[in-house]
């Protein structure tokens, strides 16, 4: 059996269990564990380079955006959350930027405040005209204020 990881999809803990109980051997796993490795090295050059964009322009939305994005998907709740808030208190009309801290918060079990940034998001995505983020924060909203 050989070890098979979409970058992301699994965890290297998880990946190496699962491998394990199979009974394959260790040394055909050793492909797999250096493609995740690069992986998470790609993730971290994205977030240096969003990083490096940020320090010229701090008021870039843009890399702001992917800064809090690159946290959100890495785990690091916190700082994602302190990202999209500085993205958000700089450009209130970052449409996508409500949406996404919205999931953040709400998959920390933060429903409240992912329901408060949910509204603020719609309002903000009927003053755009954005009517496509308009609707997928109205399903998420009501899916979670029942």
């Amino acid at each position: 059996m050989e070890l098979a990881l979409a970058a992301g999809s699994v965890n290297l803990v998880d990946a190496l269990f699962q491998f394990r109980q199979s009974g394959a051997q260790y040394a055909n796993a050793r492909p797999a564990i250096r493609a995740v490795q690069g992986w998470k090295t790609e993730r971290m050059d994205k977030l240096a380079g969003l990083r490096e964009i940020l320090a010229l322009d701090a008021k870039n939305s843009f890399a702001r955006y992917g800064v809090a994005m690159e946290l959100a998907g890495s785990g690091e709740t916190a700082a994602a959350l302190a990202e999209f808030d500085t993205l958000l208190a700089d450009n209130p009309d970052y449409t996508a930027g409500y949406f996404m801290s919205a999931q953040t918060l709400a998959g920390a079990g933060r429903t409240a405040e992912a329901i408060d940034r949910l509204k603020a998001g719609i309002g903000c995505a009927a003053r755009s005209g954005n009517r496509h983020a308009l609707s997928e924060m109205q399903a998420m909203l009501d899916e979670l204020d029942r």
